[in-house]
């Protein structure tokens, strides 16, 4: 009857750990799955703005032609275009330049892209 309760204890106390390891793992998986899928919910992909929807709001806000803003940072107007489109993004020297053109924050117009 003792051998048999020490057997137990013994047993036990090696097994335990590793059900809980198992136990902790499976939660950690479950939690990484949700944030994925979070991230990928349409309502949430949906109010993001890339940061040509935001250099496009900003200079149709300040009532300024791509034209004119290529003038004032130094830049070809189809540059001015391409950032607005997608197609390119500015450097962040140019992005600086236009932030200061617009009146905004350079840091405030990439947590736009954020939101």
């Amino acid at each position: 009857m003792l051998g048999s309760l020490v057997v137990w204890i013994v047993l036990l106390v090696n097994v335990i750990p590793w059900v809980l390891f198992v136990v902790v793992c499976v939660l950690a998986i479950r939690w990484f799955l949700r944030q994925e899928r979070a991230s990928k919910d349409p309502e949430s992909v949906a109010t993001r703005r890339s940061l040509a929807e935001v250099l496009k709001s900003h200079r149709e806000r300040c009532k300024m032609t791509q034209e004119f803003v290529a003038e004032q940072i130094g830049v070809s107007r189809q540059a001015v275009s391409k950032w607005e489109s997608g197609a390119s993004e500015p450097s962040t020297t140019n992005l600086m330049k236009v932030a200061r053109l617009y009146g905004v924050d350079p840091a405030e117009l990439l947590r736009e892209v954020e939101r």
